[in-house]
């Protein structure tokens, strides 16, 4: 006689949950780290505010999504960074020929600018993501032999170039998160979330359009250049 295993039944809520092209379109918009107005998902997702709001009850009950009111409006936002790395792991299994081709010029261009650079919940993705984890890794400050880990050295550049890490709570220090368009690994986790805050907090990158792309500015690739040496022609 075999027993059930407990989490069985668990898991096929947390499945069932993702198993909705518009509650996908959702959680995958959110990624980009910020609040959203039920109003904005459901322009974003096609639907009727009704049929939306619907779903997002069912994601805020299923703990995936946390929601604040402010007024007459209810912003949703992912409730952790846990199901952030959930979604983005998720979507890098989608297979790259799988998604839509592009319509028009328009979509094309943003395809594009997400390849290049992005957010992922509260990292860099994209090609700029790869290239600086390539850099941090090829200067020594960051290992990826059995899972990531920032060195003494890493350590030590984080807090000389000003770039906080706050060590206090459980989530890791660094971690790899599978990319969706370069299907390798980039920085994620405590360091991951202090570098993009950095970045768009001194103006390194900007963010462009209405979702996660960002633009690495000429005073990002002089700080790029300056400190980890990549080059401004890998981030154009």
């Amino acid at each position: 006689m075999t027993t059930k295993d407990p989490r069985a039944a668990g898991l096929a809520r947390l499945a069932a949950l993702a198993a909705d092209e518009t509650r996908a379109a959702c959680l995958l918009a959110l990624l980009d780290g910020r609040a959203w107005t039920a109003g904005e998902l459901a322009r974003h997702a096609g639907v009727a505010a009704s049929t939306l709001s619907e779903h997002l009850g069912k994601l805020v009950a299923g703990g995936l999504l946390a929601e604040e009111r402010q007024g007459r409006h209810r912003y949703v936002r992912l409730a952790d960074a846990r199901v952030a790395q959930l979604v983005e792991d998720l979507a890098a299994q989608v297979a790259p020929g799988a998604a839509e081709r592009p319509r028009t010029l328009r979509q094309a261009g943003a395809g594009s600018a997400m390849a290049r650079g992005r957010t992922c919940y509260d990292h860099l993705a994209g090609r700029l993501g790869i290239a600086v984890t390539d850099a941090l890794t090829a200067r020594g400050l960051l290992l990826q032999d059995t899972g990531f880990a920032l060195t003494d050295a890493g350590l030590r550049w984080f807090g000389t170039t000003g770039i906080g890490l706050d060590r206090r709570g459980r989530r890791p220090l660094a971690r790899a998160c599978l990319d969706w368009t370069e299907r390798r690994p980039h920085l994620a986790g405590v360091a991951g979330a202090a570098l993009c805050r950095h970045a768009l907090e001194t103006g390194w990158c900007v963010r462009i359009g209405s979702e996660r792309a960002v633009k690495v500015t000429e005073a990002g690739e002089r700080a790029l250049s300056e400190l980890l040496g990549i080059d401004a022609r890998t981030l154009r």
